[in-house]
């Protein structure tokens, strides 16, 4: 996985129109962290091939962050965006696939046992730290000896 000693990685970010606003704000959080992010809002611009650049966008060493919505999953450009990463990594060994929820909607299918983060009903601190939890490769033991069970 690029970036996965720490350093800067490359996402693509993968959304349906009606969840512009989500998808920008995933991209700007990730780039503010200092890693690259491919959106189609930012990086496709007039009179480009939209099928080319996503083609562009799917085979090169990028994670796919899903922005998923209910109107996602009845996307049909959207269904051939995340099963490329699934398909490129199907087991998530790669982590290739990131599903980050902006509202509660299932995961359907293939995408039930990836594990998600939930961006909605919480406060802007909480959603930025669980993007950017989330794209870090790493055990998530707590730092302090839990309480003892009673």
């Amino acid at each position: 996985m690029a970036g996965g000693d720490g350093g800067a990685q490359r996402f693509f970010v993968s959304y349906t129109s009606i969840d512009v606003k989500w998808a920008v704000w995933v991209a700007w959080t990730l780039e503010a962290a200092g890693h690259e992010a491919l959106i189609q809002a930012w990086d496709f611009g007039p009179g480009s091939n939209f099928v080319d650049e996503m083609h562009r966008a799917l085979s090169d060493d990028r994670r796919i962050v899903v922005v998923l919505s209910a109107a996602y999953l009845t996307s049909a450009f959207a269904t051939t965006e995340w099963q490329a990463a699934w398909a490129a990594d199907p087991a998530g060994t790669k982590r290739l696939l990131l599903v980050a929820r902006v509202e509660d909607c299932e995961r359907p299918g293939l995408l039930r046992p990836v594990v998600s983060v939930d961006l909605f009903g919480v406060d802007l601190d909480t959603a930025r730290r669980r993007l950017l939890d989330a794209i870090t490769p790493r055990r998530r033991k707590p730092g302090v000896e839990p309480a003892f069970p009673r």
